[in-house]
Formats: structure tokens, sequence, C-alpha cells
């Protein structure tokens, strides 16, 4: 049996990591827990997850930050989940005095429910949308990846979140909700999903794979 690819899952204390641990398991990662930067190094790949808000990113510092980035320069695989997904990017408007990683150029912004006519004035097409976002959604591919191989056009995944990435050419699905916004993202052997892919069965599952498969080559 091939051996399991060692995976480190980035702790800053913004989430439960055991249904993340778990759903590692389930796809041949052994998964453990850095507490410093430099215990990356032993990672065939690196998961950077979380929920909340963006300032939970504060204790990723520069030591932090230094150490990714120059694994990720490496070939080290790197994938973004939820609020990681968020911080793969430059900022974001939730905690705007506060820089991303920068992997990924553009800034997250708050989904916004209402949209606005030509006039200026705002136009409430779906007073009963909220924010923020919770509960499953469909995904629509918009060209091939690595990271979502095999994932069907209008997959439905789990999400829970308030900002969302920019559109950009990074962006390898989209999702709606008031407004499109990046839900895959993938440059290279980087990648970041704004769903839980933990929560959303066997498609999570799948796009899990991909990253760790992509690990042990």
């Amino acid at each position: 049996m091939t051996p399991a690819v060692d995976v480190a899952l980035v702790d800053y204390k913004a989430g439960n990591l055991t249904s993340v641990k778990k759903a590692l398991a389930a796809v041949r990662a052994s998964v453990f827990v850095p507490q410093t930067p430099s215990e990356l190094e032993k990672a065939a790949a690196i998961v950077v997850p979380g929920v909340g808000h963006f300032n939970a990113t504060r204790a990723l510092d520069r030591s932090w930050v230094e150490t990714i980035r120059g694994l990720v320069d490496r070939g080290r695989p790197l994938l973004g989940i939820c609020l990681g997904m968020q911080w793969l990017f430059e900022a974001s408007e939730e905690a705007p005095e506060l820089t991303g990683l920068g992997l990924l150029p553009g800034t997250c912004v708050r989904l916004k429910p209402d949209t606005t006519d030509k006039n200026e004035s705002s136009v409430r097409l779906q007073p009963d949308l909220k924010v923020p976002h919770v509960g499953w959604n469909s995904l629509s591919l918009t060209r091939s990846s690595w990271i979502a191989d095999g994932v069907a056009h209008d997959a439905q995944v789990y999400f829970t979140h308030s900002y969302a990435a920019p559109l950009t050419a990074d962006a390898v699905a989209l999702t709606a909700h008031g407004q499109q916004f990046a839900a895959i993202v993938e440059r290279g052997r980087v990648a970041g999903v704004q769903f839980h892919p933990e929560k959303s069965g066997d498609v999570g599952l799948r796009i899990l794979r991909n990253f760790v498969g992509l690990a042990a080559r």
C-alpha cells in the first residue's frame, strides 16, 4: 500500500480542526499540526483552514508567512479552506489593516445581497437573501484544473461565510449568492476553496484527494 502523505494542518485558532483531520485521513493523508513554522519543512503539503473573522490570521506572523511562501516557491502544494482561502489573497475588507499571504492578487469583499441599477439607486432583487451565506450551493466550473479534477459541473458543496474572493483569472469555479464570487481558485500548486470540503460529502473528498494526490507525485 502507498504510504500516507504527510500534510501539515496550520492551526491559528480559527475553528475546530477535527473534521478537517478526519477528511484528510480518509484520503490517505497523515496529518500533523505544526507548532512552529520550522516544522512545516517535513510536510509534503500544507493546508490552511479556518472560519470566522479575517483578524484571526494575525496569528500567522512574518515567520509563518515567509516559511509558507518559501515552501510554495520550492513546489510544496498549498490549500486554503474558507478563511484560509481568503488569506491566500492580498487583503480583505473585513480587516483592512492586515495583509494576506499575497500569493493571489486581489482583495476579498463582503457579500452584498442587494444590487444597484444604472442610476445608482438600490434595487433589492432578492430581499430574503441572507449574509452570511450558509448552506449548500452549486459550483459553476470555468476551466480545467487539478484541484477540481473529476468534480461535476453544478456539484453541490457546503458554504458558511460572509466575505468572498474576487473574480480573477485564478478562479476555476464560481458560485452565486447575491453576486458571483470565486468558489475555487488555483495558481500553480496553490489552490483554495471557499466552501468546506470536510462537510461536502463525496465532492469535498474528491477535492482533498486531488490535493493529496498532487503532493504524492
